[in-house]
């Protein structure tokens, strides 16, 4: 530190304890209130840097991922909504899905669509599907790679949906390429 730091610290060292002063002198009379005040927001400093100190710690119990237990055999927890989750890299990049037993293919969403390089504005939804929110136009598009862990296939089928969907599904067209599919306790086991 060369003169110039050390005047500008002792510059604003002595601006924050005049202003500190005055504060005092204003409030005095509500000196308990001001340090309870002061102590409920150190213990919320104190409680964010804990959470976020710990977070690596605790990630896993509040957001379950996948593990990869063979070169063939992949492990989803289910998650804390009762949905399976699955990570899956698309294209190179990386995206959340909902297993559902109940979709008939992939549908990507149109933000997990534009994530991966494909235009949702440019396709043609020729297609549709039914869905609990009613039919919504369907494009059909080819993932050139789609890979879970070590399982990987290349020039998938999947449809993005035209509508407003909460993520992308992993639907039966995907599932059918595995040889077992499998819940035992709160996990679904995926065999390939």
């Amino acid at each position: 530190m060369d003169g110039d730091d050390i005047a500008r610290i002792a510059y604003l060292s002595l601006l924050g304890a005049a202003i500190g002063g005055w504060f005092l002198m204003q409030n005095r009379g509500q000196l308990g209130k001001m340090a309870q005040q002061a102590a409920v927001w150190a213990l919320i400093f104190v409680g964010v840097v804990a959470a976020v100190g710990l977070w690596s710690d605790i990630r896993d119990d509040v957001m379950p991922r996948q593990s990869v237990i063979s070169e063939n055999v992949i492990e989803i927890p289910r998650g804390p909504d009762g949905h399976y989750s699955i990570r899956a890299e698309v294209n190179g990049v990386p995206l959340d899905f909902v297993v559902d037993t109940g979709a008939s293919q992939i549908v990507l969403s149109r933000q997990d669509a534009e994530r991966v390089g494909i235009d949702p504005d440019g396709l043609v939804y020729s297609g549709s599907a039914q869905t609990a929110n009613g039919i919504v136009g369907t494009a059909p598009v080819s993932l050139d790679r789609l890979a879970v862990g070590p399982i990987e296939d290349r020039n998938v089928r999947a449809y993005v949906n035209e509508g407003e969907l909460f993520g992308s599904l992993l639907g039966m067209g995907y599932l059918n390429r595995f040889e077992r599919i499998e819940i035992e306790g709160d996990r679904l086991i995926l065999t390939r």
